[in-house]
């Protein structure tokens, strides 16, 4: 998609904070530290807007709006430091610090990149700007907004998971969005304003842990804030957002029900039923040796597991990585498959709530240190719980949004649906061959 940079502006917090900010990592912080940004592109249509409208008003309102709203997330605006006598990473803001915002125009078509049936991978990439990243300093978030003249907007968000986890980044998008029709933000927001490290009550010695296994899986070079490049976009990878309505949600849980003896036992939230029954449909559609290894990866929100709880206003991240133990793909590629991956993920989410988080590290540095080339793993990033379709920036509401983080990342991504009716959403970005069988198998299973 042909991509023209009209400007790259620089917008500071407006603050008049003289100060610098210095932040440590916390556990839940460093345990994504090494890990690949999080993007996401969101489609808002224009209907009665024209060119230059958009340069007189919409784009100065959006700027102020984005300077506001940067002053309530003050870390978004500096950079991560490494210095060579610290033995982790520390956020630091200094009064002069920015946040880089990308302008930019295409020609595109904005119907068709903004729907959700199969578009090219490579198309929406250039919809996401680059996150700058030194050894030792690294920008913590990155914006463009992308016109499609007399169509509509994208805003693109580029952002490293080691300053704020899913749920902080949703406040951000929706806080950005209300300040920018209202001019305020609603007192029962729960703006995450508490930068306070010391409520998050975990054993001393993970920290270190954390630092040990990244040196031990890059070989003893982990002090650098440099990641692996991107797995390189192939043309015939493709993308499309599925959805799961109400009523397949619950014909899902009823299946789990009636296949499994034990369904009394089982946790059927809708994420396990869905990650189960996408995650079998992945099996299938790889297919190959049934022998072969398969994992399962999730992320649990600690907020309400440790004590003291940490409250809604915190700033940063408070989610852990679980990987699930070593599987056959042959447990998935039968009839009882679901069931079988239904089984898998209802005990492992039952036990986050009563296992420490020691345990889950333990769980995580054995599955990382024993992984085996060649498994197939299957991750879930985003929830159905953000409400990112109700960022209204005083032009409507989304037409789509996408997490474009999961190519290259062996993830699906999961939302709430548009309409508000209830189901999910799912993201999937697959080689065209692989899509189509995919699709086959996610559409045939539910018709049946």
């Amino acid at each position: 998609m042909a991509l023209n940079v009209i400007k790259i502006s620089q917008i500071s917090p407006a603050t008049n904070s003289v100060e610098p900010l210095i932040l440590p990592l916390t556990f839940f912080d460093l345990m994504w530290l090494k890990r690949k940004p999080t993007e996401r592109v969101t489609f808002y249509r224009l209907t009665e807007s024209s060119h230059g409208t958009f340069y007189s008003v919409i784009l100065p309102k959006l700027e102020r709006s984005l300077s506001l709203t940067l002053t309530h997330f003050l870390p978004l605006s500096g950079h991560l430091k490494w210095n060579p006598q610290d033995p982790k990473p520390h956020i630091v803001v200094l009064p002069q610090d920015t946040v880089s915002l990308t302008l930019a125009e295409t020609s595109a078509d904005f119907s068709r990149i903004s729907c959700k049936g199969l578009r090219p991978e490579a198309e929406l990439r250039a919809l996401v700007p680059e996150l700058p990243v030194s050894s030792d300093s690294a920008s913590l978030l990155s914006l463009q907004i992308t016109l499609f003249p007399n169509q509509g907007f994208s805003i693109g968000t580029t952002v490293d998971h080691a300053v704020m986890d899913g749920q902080t980044g949703a406040k951000f998008h929706k806080s950005w969005a209300h300040i920018c029709k209202y001019g305020t933000i609603p007192q029962d927001f729960h703006l995450p304003t508490l930068l306070d490290r010391s409520i998050i009550n975990v054993p001393a010695g993970l920290e270190p842990k954390i630092l040990d296994l990244m040196s031990y899986l890059d070989k003893g070079s982990a002090r650098t804030l440099k990641i692996s490049p991107f797995k390189e976009i192939i043309d015939d990878v493709v993308r499309i957002t599925l959805e799961m309505s109400q009523e397949n949600v619950d014909k899902l849980k009823e299946k789990a029900k009636n296949e499994s003896t034990t369904y009394s036992d089982l946790h059927l939230s809708t994420f396990v039923v869905t990650f189960a029954y996408v995650w079998t449909c992945m099996v299938k559609t790889r297919g190959g040796e049934p022998d072969r290894p398969v994992r399962f990866r999730y992320v649990a929100d600690f907020r309400n597991r440790l004590d003291p709880q940490v409250p809604e206003t915190y700033f940063g991240n408070c989610v852990v990585s679980i990987v699930l133990d070593e599987y056959k793909a042959k447990l998935f590629l039968g009839e009882d498959g679901f069931v079988n991956g239904v089984k898998i993920l209802s005990d492992s989410v039952k036990g986050c709530g009563s296992r420490g988080v020691e345990s889950i590290w333990e769980q995580y540095e054995e599955g990382k240190k024993n992984f085996k080339m060649g498994t197939q793993v299957l991750s879930v990033t985003g929830s159905n719980q953000f409400g990112i379709y109700g960022s209204d920036f005083g032009w409507g509401r989304p037409v789509n949004t996408e997490m474009m983080s999961i190519y290259g990342n062996s993830q699906i991504s999961m939302s709430a649906r548009r309409d508000g009716t209830g189901g999910v959403e799912i993201g999937v970005s697959l080689k065209k061959c692989e899509m189509d069988v995919f699709i086959s198998l996610f559409t045939n299973g539910l018709d049946d």
